[in-house]
């Protein structure tokens, strides 16, 4: 298959880079980071539902979310429902089949001279360092799915129904506001599925809900900050386009 129109280069840039951060999503999560201490802020210590001491303690995976919405916007913008859905659906299984293969990597037979280095002046035992950071459990792995799938579904029908109400105009409520609800799922959902129902941490519904609102919260402003870089793109992709086809596109994608 060859690429010969722009709008099937444009679909193949926007998709590739899509599923690539949803599976780079899925690999770094397994860090939490301290968001105060990475801007150098006190810890806000936030008491909720009974549960204190509550800081912004996230996953690394928040860093790629946003840019995944975004594509998922612009996609919907000029492609339409059905070929989010379908890249959706696609990254979602290409991340079951990353765990597949991280699962047999994982029970390969490590050789002798590579299990024990130092690093930094520290033994380490790389196996168990290996199989720590992608061995994640399943209930984790499920839920993040769900989650990503669910997110994705609800901001594609709410983007085209704001889109349907506003016409053109207004590209930062279609694109906010989508985001904004469908991330809030997203943030409760993985919770539920990854520590609320999983016996192996079996969470309070107020620990789902305290540390759902926090990561919602971070999540909803990082959305807000993120909008003029969406108009970037939208602008950068117009002009690849051209005035004509852009307007053909986004007009054919409200038709889908």
């Amino acid at each position: 298959m060859t690429f010969k129109t722009k709008e099937s280069r444009l679909f193949f840039v926007l998709g590739s880079f899509l599923i690539s951060n949803a599976i780079l999503a899925e690999f770094i999560g397994v860090k939490i980071f301290t968001v105060e201490g990475t801007l150098g802020i006190p810890k806000f210590d936030i008491n909720m539902f009974g549960v204190k001491d509550l800081s912004f303690n996230m996953s690394a995976g928040v860093v790629t979310w946003p840019i995944i919405f975004i594509m998922t916007d612009i996609i919907n913008e000029y492609f339409g429902i059905k070929q989010v859905k379908f890249l959706s659906i696609l990254a979602s299984l290409l991340i079951c089949y990353a765990f597949v293969v991280l699962g047999f990597a994982m029970g390969l037979e490590p050789s002798d001279f590579w299990i024990k280095q130092t690093v930094d002046g520290e033994a380490i035992n790389m196996n168990t360092a290996f199989n720590s950071i992608f061995g994640q459990s399943m209930w984790i792995i499920v839920g993040s799915i769900t989650a990503f799938l669910v997110g994705q579904m609800v901001d594609v029908v709410i983007f085209q129904k704001i889109k349907r109400s506003t016409g053109e105009r207004f590209l930062w409520l279609r694109a906010t506001g989508s985001t904004v609800v469908s991330q809030f799922l997203d943030s409760f959902v993985v919770i539920f599925i990854g520590f609320y129902i999983n016996p192996q941490f079996n969470w309070s519904w107020q620990m789902v809900a305290a540390i759902g609102l926090v990561n919602y919260t971070y999540k909803f402003l990082v959305a807000i900050l993120m909008t003029p870089l969406l108009y970037v793109v939208h602008g950068v992709i117009d002009r690849y386009l051209g005035k004509d086809l852009a307007g053909k596109m986004v007009l054919q994608a409200s038709e889908k």
